[in-house]
């Protein structure tokens, strides 16, 4: 190999060592505010000379179809939006957003080596954040601070109740990287100390993004119905257990379990009870759906259009409440509601498109793409609550996870040029 072929491999892989320590230092900011937009921003900057060069490159189709169908839409809500400087900056500042997932595509594609090396990253980090969280359980306090707030907060702190969520869809890395290196016994150790921290952090979408998890690694584990269904009876009865434990010993939590099963009341107030509060939001979104059709009422336009589309004894109409909802606290309802039928059908072609590439990657490129892959899952996972996805930091999260999925799935970075 000549000298020059020499000279660009190896700034290919000092490429790829340097995308994925910008990626794990992105992780390692996110309970710390805007600080992850940093390495986030430096990434992005990274991606346009790189694009300049490799514009061609093949591997990159899953990420750009996946931009347009995010970027697109709140292009389009933003003409005649409610709110149209909010809609235009969230929709010109998604860039980042979309020139970080090249960046991973091109530097971290075909370098499987750097990926799981960055992967084993991640799980030690939440593997951290994990083991604090159940430290604050048991003591009061975190790397994040006291427990101020009604359930266990962890290294988010007390006035940024985000843990259950995250911890919840970041579960992959761990329970993946646990499995590998510790077999099946690794893997219950690391799903009963995610299970306690998830469940006291008290997030009941955290615990439905975690059951998905959970189902699929264990179908994964399996693959045969007749054991599936038998190792889900255990991991059932696991879980009803650690659950009356948690009943028994936290309030907060009883009082979430309480909450939730108000929902067999059968009426309107009990399932409205059971759901925070949620109903009259969602009605509210279906409103402004029926009302914009077309492109919504504008990305981050919800809180905004809110009072004109809400019912006059709508409770979060009250001063106390902040006058609106904030967002629609639901996926496909926020992009209903935001960008219109034409942004929701824009989300569910991409869907089936990330579905197709994984379909048709090669088993190592599976492999390595299984965690973010199932973090998405988990994290679109419809029938549940959601944050908002045009959020920086739900969005941020998001795009975190997708582009390290298409990277797992792209090509090497030498077939880009």
């Amino acid at each position: 190999m000549s000298s020059t072929g020499l000279g660009s491999d190896l700034r290919l892989q000092r490429g790829a060592w340097l995308a994925a320590l910008l990626a794990w230092l992105m992780l390692l900011l996110l309970p710390l505010g805007r600080s992850a937009e940093l390495p986030l921003l430096i990434a992005a900057l990274l991606a346009i000379p790189l694009l300049w060069k490799r514009w061609r490159c093949a591997s990159l189709g899953l990420v750009l179809i996946a931009f347009a169908a995010y970027v697109l839409p709140a292009a389009l809500s933003a003409i005649d939006a409610v709110d149209p400087r909010k809609a235009w900056t969230t929709t010109v500042a998604s860039l980042r957003f979309g020139l970080f997932a090249c960046a991973m595509v091109l530097l971290l594609g075909g370098k499987p080596q750097v990926q799981k090396t960055l992967a084993q990253g991640v799980a030690a980090l939440v593997a951290l954040w994990t083991l604090d969280a159940v430290a604050q359980a048991f003591t009061g306090w975190s790397l994040g601070g006291p427990l101020h707030a009604d359930r266990v907060s962890g290294i988010f702190g007390a006035d940024n109740l985000k843990l259950g969520p995250v911890l919840a869809v970041l579960s992959p890395f761990v329970l993946l990287a646990a499995r590998e290196r510790l077999g099946s016994a690794g893997l219950l150790a690391a799903w009963l100390l995610l299970g306690f921290a998830i469940l006291m952090a008290g997030a009941r979408a955290g615990w439905v993004m975690f059951g998905v998890v959970g189902v699929v690694l264990l179908w994964r584990e399996l693959a045969r119905p007749a054991a599936f269904a038998a190792l889900l009876g255990v991991a059932l009865a696991l879980s009803a257990l650690l659950a009356t434990v948690s009943y028994r010993f936290s309030p907060v939590f009883a009082e979430r379990i309480d909450r939730t099963a108000a929902v067999f009341g059968g009426d309107r107030a009990s399932l409205d009870h059971a759901l925070a509060g949620r109903l009259p939001i969602w009605d509210t979104a279906l409103a402004m759906s029926r009302a914009h059709p077309i492109n919504g009422v504008g990305v981050r336009g919800f809180r905004h259009a809110y009072a004109d589309f809400a019912a006059p004894d709508d409770p979060w109409l009250a001063p106390q409440n902040g006058g609106a909802a904030l967002h629609p606290h639901q996926l496909l309802l926020e992009l209903t509601a935001e960008t219109g039928v034409p942004g929701l059908l824009a989300w569910l072609t991409a869907a089936w498109l990330a579905w197709r590439a994984w379909q048709r990657a090669t088993a190592v490129a599976r492999s390595q793409a299984l965690a973010p892959g199932l973090a998405l899952v988990a994290m679109t996972f419809p029938f549940n609550t959601h944050f908002a996805f045009y959020s920086s930091f739900w969005g941020l999260l998001f795009w975190w996870l997708l582009g390290l999925y298409a990277a797992a799935l792209a090509k090497s970075a030498q077939e880009a040029r």
